[in-house]
């Protein structure tokens, strides 16, 4: 290690290098062998003891250096390497440390300023109070404590609108820099030499503002461009579009923009804006972008979508970009808005009026994604299975738009509603005009997309907690079979696809992580959900699904923040320009979390939920009470598009409707379990895989087969509660067992049986045996319903059923049985039914 640290000299002609041998003495090298080293040093920084020796040989000028010497070269190369780097790399954070020193330092004279205004503010308003204590009314105060609104101005004069600008300058520098909105430390943003930045929100001021300081390693003019291209890290903005622009003074430009924003939740309009862009350089140097709002009405919607709008309103706000020393940049931005909360729901204002909701989606997310493009350009990024970044961020923004695009079914990218079916719970939208077809990609001829979607609210739920158990318990919501059929519009013949044969899908899901933002609040992964060919002739191929999924808002600490789970189904092989058809949750929280709550809720605790879900009426105490002190509300909007072809649109819509209220049901069900105020999570389905009370029915079916047939149902070396069980639960045929009543209703199925009937444990409690049979199976059962009652079991005909997505389902042969609830005949607990060899038609 001493040879390692030893330093080399150059000879004042510099065309002969030393270097410390192992004894101590300088050793002379010319430029040729250097030049020679340095090559081999470029393919391999530390050879080996052979590698050397070759060298010595092939290289005639290094004949008269021995391999010792030639090995502590190697050495001293590695040293001075790893110096150098290291020197680089504490030069950068120096750079860091003192901008963020300057920019910490700024605040701190702000906030003195703010001090000292306030203390003034007091003092007169204390003078003023004395001044009127005798009169009846408060007046004057009332006059001093009025926060001057910020009027419109007419954009109809080209003339007017460079003194329009200039008055948005001052006005966006005095927030950005100034105290003339009141800043507070936005909650669980702490500031900090690895932070990514210094963030406020306003406090008791017109409409609701945020702020953010931060440094860039990029160029003003660059991280103006990515500031300034708001769809690309704005994930709710729909369009921007540029309606004029003319230049001004100091090489500035004006620009009358108007721009459309997603509504977040079914229950709500979008908004609009009407606005001047001002970019501008200061004479200090830094470069400013402001915008905000003009009066009259501009440009506005489609009129077909016109009153899916609501015009709002943006204050002065915008990004002051100031070069740093060394390179970089240091960034204040500033959102001010008024969204008009008046045009949502009662139970919605509180999205609208959240300042906290602004700094997460628009704030917030600018900085972090131009901090996300600076570590991309310096490679400090890696992402897997080969993708470049902007291929990955470019999925990630077709996902959140296309489950945006399905949210809100604008009438002018061709959606329309179609007739309820009685209920108002499920929103069904079609777009005939929708066509995912790719030039690498044909697709048979389709009708268009159907989209099913429906909110709901949710009390004392946290959503980061939720998303979290959406995405690492898929088996819990989702319908592996629905997915392949979605996943089936990817083929050029539906038929082709693996998912549309009959297969029964393990419930098993491996993720792959593709890549993350900086700050892990985002996350890009594929979805591989295994699945297998029920039919003998290709038993052993692969009937695999994969989907690409976008989770992000998984951290219970981010206040403000909506979490989300969006995907889609993709080729195993997707290209970049794969068709996406994305469906998806969003959870988003209506009220601020307390300090207390953040502290107790275990980050962890879907691990116990998982379980508390599976064993059913067992709770996990140690994190029930600890996290009963949290009580918010949030909002959950769920939407999910499928294919369809001209002739089945009535077909899928009506099994979209069945779906998705499904899902809403599993979700429900989800929802009671996690929710900290120690509700019982078996309200939902009681005959979870792995509940007491399943593995006793287990035992009450297998036990009634063998005393009606003679025989076992399952193998002889099943043995023991959870044998039994598992067992049962992967049988190859179909189980299933309906109640004794006026109106007979499943109460459990296997695996088979979930699979056969496309729908899930929660949804089986809702199907009735009778919908299952065709007019000739009903008529069956019917006559064969004595026999099974008096003799105990019955042998059914082979025959045709159907799936709860109205798919045909042929058996070979179905079995009968009473399922009695102990050793005694007359307790009668239920009907079991067994399809021999089914598979879809």
């Amino acid at each position: 290690m001493a040879m390692v640290a030893q330093q080399h000299r150059e000879s004042s002609s510099g065309s002969i290098t030393k270097h410390l041998d192992s004894s101590g003495k300088y050793v002379r090298y010319t430029a040729e062998q250097v030049e020679a080293l340095e090559r081999v040093y470029a393919e391999c920084p530390k050879p080996s003891s052979l590698r050397r020796q070759q060298l010595i040989r092939e290289c005639h000028i290094l004949s008269n250096i021995e391999p010792k010497q030639i090995k502590v070269w190697f050495q001293n190369r590695r040293c001075r390497e790893k110096q150098r780097k290291e020197s680089s790399r504490l030069q950068t954070v120096n750079r860091k440390l003192s901008a963020m020193n300057k920019l910490l330092m700024e605040e701190n004279d702000r906030l003195q300023k703010q001090v000292s205004q306030l203390v003034c503010e007091n003092g007169y308003m204390r003078q003023q109070l004395q001044s009127v204590s005798a009169a009846t009314t408060d007046v004057s105060c009332e006059s001093v404590v009025t926060t001057p609104q910020h009027s419109l101005r007419d954009a109809n004069n080209p003339a007017g609108l460079l003194p329009i600008a200039e008055e948005t300058l001052a006005e966006f520098l005095s927030k950005a820099t100034g105290t003339a909105v009141d800043w507070v430390p936005m909650p669980g943003m702490k500031p900090g030499p690895d932070s990514v930045g210094i963030f406020a929100i306003s406090h008791s001021c017109s409409g609701v503002a945020a702020r953010a300081c931060g440094l860039v390693s990029l160029e003003p003019t660059k991280i103006a461009d990515i500031l300034k291209d708001r769809p690309s890290w704005f994930r709710d903005c729909r369009n921007v579009e540029v309606i004029t622009m003319f230049p001004a003074g100091n090489g500035g430009t004006v620009e009358l923009l108007y721009t459309q924003i997603y509504a977040p939740t079914t229950l709500a309009p979008a908004r609009d804006f009407w606005t001047l862009r001002y970019t501008t350089t200061l004479d200090n140097g830094s470069l400013v972008v402001c915008e905000r709002s003009l009066s009259g009405n501009g440009p506005g919607p489609n009129p077909t979508a016109a009153s899916q709008f609501v015009r709002a309103q943006m204050l002065p706000s915008g990004y002051l970009i100031r070069p740093c020393d060394g390179g970089g940049s240091i960034i204040h931005i500033v959102d001010h808005l008024n969204l008009e909360a008046w045009s949502a729901p009662e139970i919605l204002r509180p999205l609208y009026e959240s300042s906290k909701v602004v700094a997460q989606k628009m704030t917030i997310a600018a900085l972090r994604y131009a901090r996300q493009l600076a570590q991309e350009t310096s490679g400090e990024v890696v992402y897997g299975l080969g993708r470049q970044p902007a291929v990955l961020r470019t999925f990630s923004q077709r996902l959140c738009r296309g489950f945006n695009d399905a949210i809100n079914g604008f009438g002018d990218d061709g959606w329309s509603m179609l007739s309820s079916d009685g209920a108002e719970d499920v929103i069904v939208a079609v777009n005939s005009r929708k066509n995912l077809a790719t030039t690498s990609i044909p697709l048979s001829p389709l009708g268009g997309v159907l989209c099913a979607k429906a909110s709901m609210l949710l009390q004392n739920v946290p959503p980061a907690v939720l998303v979290r158990f959406l995405r690492e318990h898929r088996s819990e919501w989702a319908d592996f079979n629905v997915d392949a059929f979605v996943a089936s519009a990817l083929k050029s013949c539906p038929y082709t696809y693996p998912g549309m044969r009959p297969t029964r899908f393990t419930g098993s899901q491996i993720i792959m992580p593709l890549g993350h933002t900086i700050e892990h609040e985002e996350m890009l992964e594929v979805i591989r959900l295994e699945g297998h060919s029920i039919g003998q002739e290709d038993a052993f191929m692969p009937r695999d699904i994969h989907l690409l999924q976008m989770c992000s808002g998984t951290d219970e600490n981010a206040v403000g923040a909506c979490s989300e789970l969006v995907f889609a189904p993709i080729d195993e092989m997707f290209p970049d320009d794969a068709p996406l058809l994305p469906s998806g949750f969003r959870i988003i929280p209506l009220e601020s979390k307390s300090g207390d709550a953040l502290d107790t809720l275990n980050a962890h605790r879907t691990l116990d939920l998982a379980s508390s879900l599976e064993v059913g009426p067992a709770t996990n105490s140690a994190t029930g009470d600890a996290a009963s002190c949290y009580s918010a509300r949030s909002v959950l909007t769920i939407a999910f598009q499928f294919p369809f072809e001209d002739n089945l649109q009535d077909n899928v819509a009506t099994m979209a409707r069945q779906y998705v209220r499904s899902v809403v049901s599993s979700v429900q069900r989800v929802a009671m379990a996690i929710s900290p105020t120690g509700m019982n999570p078996t309200l939902g389905a009681k005959l979870s895989p792995g509940s007491p009370e399943a593995v006793t029915l287990s035992h009450w079916i297998c036990q009634s087969y063998s005393y009606h047939m003679g025989t076992e149902l399952l193998r002889a070396d099943s043995s023991g509660d959870e044998s039994v069980l598992k067992n049962l639960w992967q049988h190859q045929d179909a189980i299933l067992c309906c109640s004794l009543k006026s109106l007979p209703v499943f109460i459990f199925a296997n695996k088979a049986g979930l699979d056969m009937l496309e729908t899930t444990l929660v949804a089986l409690q809702d199907i009735s045996l009778d919908k299952i049979f065709d007019e000739s199976g009903r008529k069956v059962l019917l006559s064969e319903f004595a026999k099974i009652m008096e003799q105990g079991f019955a042998c059914l005909p082979g025959g045709i059923c159907m799936s709860t997505m109205g798919r045909h389902i042929s058996y070979e042969q179905a079995i009968a049985w009473k399922v009695f609830a102990s050793s005694e005949e007359n307790a009668v607990h239920c009907l079991a039914f067994s399809f021999i060899n089914w598979s879809f038609v």
